[in-house]
């Protein structure tokens, strides 16, 4: 990469900032160019490292100039801000950016492809759908509980209690109150309705999918969980080992080492793929619950219930969460199926 002329990209939405850099780091211009301008510059200019920012726009730059020779180098917004110099300007952002790609140390992003992105896309409309369906059924909740009508839980016991509530003229609830009343359940219920229909399409995606298929096949790992593993995993050159795989979700313990003295902590709230950590421990939790009602029966299971017993259930669970991604980075890495050890009879 040190033998190729460097091009810095400010990503922006039409108008960026473009800096052309010698191997040595000198610069030979800095420039505004226009959205048009930057792919035409990208089709006639030779071979060069094209660098820019983790932020939006970056998948499909970074796959535009790889479509034409480039090398690309996407990197974290937070390690290009070391190297920047002077104000925040366009031409500085860019001249850092330039600096940072040519820095080994400074590692950079996983690239996903077309169908991964578009994947990604399906299973985060689909969690926010969810969000809204959470928030609008706890709204109602709430406000029937403090008019006096307690309804039990499950968005079928919500639906059923609505009707009756609208019905019941003993209650002495004002019109307009019904009447906003039922336009929210019927939002509810649409709510309720598209996501169904997106995880019918997600699901026909996981189906048609043979990676996902074999991630399935983990303990605590559903279809959900199955393709966002996918997609965070699928460039296994991204990273050297399991536990870098781990560490980029976010389920290794925070290290504050000094003079050759270790220091583990707890898991980072900050960083990582803090969604997929979610549904994976709630997957590990749902595993736990199990071994609570039987005997373990592979090898796993026996080390998941001596860890419980030792550091209890959530601890194990970030324990199983750990092992989980780094048996997943094994079988992506390697194409293999996932094959527990059942215990002996």
């Amino acid at each position: 990469m040190r033998q190729l002329n460097v091009l810095a990209i400010d990503l922006a939405k039409n108008n960026f900032q473009l800096c052309k850099t010698t191997p040595g780091g000198s610069v030979i211009n800095n420039k505004k160019v226009s959205r048009s301008q930057l792919a035409t510059l990208l089709v006639n200019e030779p071979k060069a490292l094209v660098a820019m920012e983790a932020c939006g726009g970056s998948h499909y730059w970074a796959r535009y100039a790889k479509a034409q020779g480039h090398q690309v180098k996407v990197m974290p917004a937070q390690k290009v801000k070391a190297f920047l110099q002077g104000h925040k300007t366009d031409p500085n952002d860019a001249a850092a950016i330039a600096i940072a790609a040519t820095q080994p140390q400074v590692k950079p992003c996983r690239l996903l492809t077309l169908e991964d992105q578009c994947q990604q896309g399906i299973v985060r409309i689909r969690d926010l759908l969810v969000k809204q369906k959470t928030a609008s059924a706890k709204q109602l909740r709430d406000m029937l509980l403090e008019l006096g009508h307690p309804i039990a839980k499950g968005d079928a016991a919500l639906m059923k209690a609505i009707p009756e509530i609208l019905e019941d003229g003993g209650n002495q609830l004002p019109g307009d109150f019904r009447a906003v009343l039922d336009e929210q359940r019927q939002h509810l219920k649409a709510l309720l309705a598209r996501i169904a229909e997106v995880e019918q399409r997600l699901k026909r995606q996981i189906n048609d999918d043979e990676v996902c298929q074999r991630l399935q096949a983990l303990e605590g790992v559903g279809p959900v969980n199955a393709m966002s593993l996918k997609i965070t995993l699928s460039d296994t050159e991204q990273f050297n080992n399991g536990r870098q795989a781990a560490a980029c979700i976010g389920a290794t313990p925070v290290q504050h080492s000094s003079g050759g003295k270790e220091r583990l902590g707890s898991i980072s709230k900050k960083s990582g793929h803090k969604t997929l950590r979610s549904t994976l421990y709630e997957g590990a939790m749902a595993v736990i619950r199990q071994l609570d009602k039987r005997e373990p029966r592979t090898v796993k299971e026996q080390w998941l219930t001596h860890l419980i017993a030792r550091r209890g259930k959530k601890v194990a669970a970030i324990a199983l969460v750990n092992k989980t991604i780094r048996t997943a980075y094994a079988m992506l890495k390697n194409g293999t199926e996932y094959q527990p050890v059942r215990l002996a009879a």
